[in-house]
């Protein structure tokens, strides 16, 4: 195992149980049973919980702790996840498979899926909103993911992408326009969040906005690369719908090389980013694993 797989090992084994235990806490009771399962089966589907995991070490990075940053990170997976089963439906991608398991639409119905989305969009606010935390930070906070979920960020970036796959070409701005609105948004929200949560100084909030950007840019380059060249088998979800959609991506802009030289190049711009800041392993790790994962 390299040194950064190690490291990114270590920070799962010691977040997501904390994660875990609470995540689903609040779709546990209510008058709408059915509702609350859909919502439980997608967040319990598994996966490396990026974002969350991302808060909280970004809050710990400036000197934070993980009980400060729980209340985001939590409002994080939320969304992530409302916005994966969203994009599952018949009316975005029309996927059948997420990470190894049905869609959320396939086993409750497109009707029940769209709901569970709306349950999490919501209740993500709501989690953030009753955090016990000072009150400047708070708002702090539901502003940026107001900011990284709405119009100007991950639901416009969706609706550029849907736009796209009707024009016959775009160049490569238009493509990081699309990615750093419909990825970007919220894996930059993520570090800012974390960062404000964490009580960090203006300085250091910069620097891991920026390092966020640039993550959010190497995270869409190699899922895109990912799309192109692995398996149904190897991703847990259907391969190649990219291409099959008509979507531009970076591979078919830069070819295979290409997009991995971008990679290599957004990393590095992100491990730029960390060097002014303390206690910065952790994410310094996960920028090299991101860029070099299989799924």
């Amino acid at each position: 195992m390299s040194g950064a797989a190690a490291q990114v090992q270590a920070d799962l084994d010691r977040l997501l149980p904390i994660l875990d235990a609470t995540l689903t806490r609040p779709f546990l009771e209510g008058e709408a049973a059915r509702l609350g399962e859909a919502v439980r089966y997608s967040l319990k589907a598994g996966g490396k919980r990026v974002r969350p995991i991302l808060c909280i070490l970004a809050a710990e990075t400036v000197g934070g702790t993980a009980d400060q940053a729980l209340p985001g990170a939590l409002a994080l997976e939320f969304i992530h996840t409302y916005s994966l089963i969203h994009d599952d439906l018949p009316a975005m991608d029309d996927d059948d498979l997420r990470r190894g398991r049905a869609t959320n639409h396939k086993v409750f119905g497109e009707g029940h899926a769209i709901l569970a989305g709306d349950a999490l969009l919501t209740e993500a606010f709501g989690v953030l909103a009753t955090a016990e935390l000072e009150p400047a930070r708070r708002a702090h906070a539901l502003a940026l993911l107001a900011e990284a979920a709405g119009w100007r960020g991950m639901a416009g970036g969706q609706a550029l992408d849907l736009e796209g796959e009707g024009l016959e070409a775009y160049d490569l701005a238009h493509l990081m326009l699309i990615h750093r609105l419909k990825t970007g948004a919220l894996l930059r929200a993520s570090l800012e969040i974390g960062a404000v949560l964490g009580g960090a100084e203006p300085a250091a909030q910069a620097a891991l906005r920026a390092y966020g950007e640039a993550i959010g840019l190497a995270f869409q380059i190699q899922d895109d690369i990912l799309d192109a060249t692995a398996t149904d088998a190897d991703l847990g979800k259907r391969a190649g719908k990219d291409a099959g959609r008509g979507k531009i991506t970076y591979p078919s802009l830069l070819g295979l090389d290409g997009a991995r030289e971008a990679l290599s190049e957004a990393t590095e711009t992100a491990l730029c980013h960390l060097a002014s800041l303390p206690n910065r392993d952790s994410l310094a790790a996960w920028a090299r694993y991101l860029a070099q994962r299989a799924k």
